[in-house]
């Protein structure tokens, strides 16, 4: 992976990470059409430039999250996270096959696609209307619904928004939520592939793989960097745009990216 390469990869998990659109699915599309040797760095580097994104959380929330003096918030987002460490743990290898599976990516994008044109009008009776009203049971229950963003093209944000709603939080709270949710979640994604998890047929750990050449170590450091930035932009633009217009306008991209990613792989242009 060049170092062009890994920004641009980047910038698309910076982008989407957030929106309800599935970053797995779009660096995984994003790397097949630019021809991006999938190698154990590439797979690697498409988990661990996911800490940019979690630091964009983390630092446009600071106030929420280094206020030890509500540790109800920090108990909420422990229950929260236990279904996605419990199922990641049992499946790991599964999902790591479906990763590399862009029709798995296009129907999950459809399918998904098609369920976020009526979320709106589905939960449209919220009554949890800021973070504090949110019970240990309903934090549980929406990281349940997160587990469902395993399946490449789910989308993590799109699941656990979803699974917000559907506890009766507003747009506002579920979405809000969903990015705190994804702190421990992803956290715990990345440091497993960076310290646990043993790559090239189990010889080596993730960070021997980012410091067993130069080219890695500043691929991994730039892609980091680049996605912290844009998943900042993105995560502003998200939260002002639901609130006026609600998630339509992602169900309908879905919906084209899908199709347009089935008939790619069809042709052959995308295998």
């Amino acid at each position: 992976m060049s170092i062009i390469e890994a920004i641009i990869i980047a910038i698309v998990e910076g982008l989407t990470e957030y929106l309800p659109v599935s970053s797995t699915g779009h660096m995984i599309i994003t790397s097949s059409f630019m021809g991006i040797e999938k190698d154990e760095f590439t797979k690697l580097f498409e988990v661990a430039i996911q800490l940019g994104a979690i630091m964009a959380v983390v630092v446009l929330y600071w106030r929420k999250f280094f206020d030890f003096s509500r540790w109800q918030f920090y108990v909420k987002l422990i229950i929260g996270v236990i279904p996605a460490l419990i199922l990641g743990a049992l499946f790991s290898d599964k999902i790591d096959a479906m990763l590399e599976s862009p029709t798995t990516v296009a129907v999950s994008l459809l399918l998904g696609g098609v369920v976020l044109l009526f979320i709106d009008k589905a939960f449209n009776h919220p009554t949890i209307h800021s973070e504090n009203e949110i019970t240990y049971k309903r934090a549980f229950l929406t990281g349940l619904w997160q587990c469902i963003a395993m399946i490449p093209g789910v989308s993590r944000s799109a699941a656990s928004i979803i699974g917000g709603m559907q506890q009766k939080f507003t747009r506002n709270i579920a979405a809000e939520f969903s990015f705190f949710l994804a702190v421990p979640t992803m956290a715990a994604a990345t440091l497993y592939s960076l310290f646990l998890k043993k790559w090239s047929d189990g010889t080596i750990k993730g960070y021997e793989l980012i410091l067993q050449s130069q080219d890695n170590t500043i691929a991994f450091i730039i892609g980091n960097v680049v996605a912290f930035v844009v998943s900042i932009i993105a995560i502003k633009f998200f939260i002002n745009y639901l609130k006026k217009y609600g998630f339509k306008i992602f169900g309908w991209y879905r919906i084209i990216v899908g199709v347009i990613l089935l008939v790619l792989i069809y042709q052959g242009i995308i295998g």
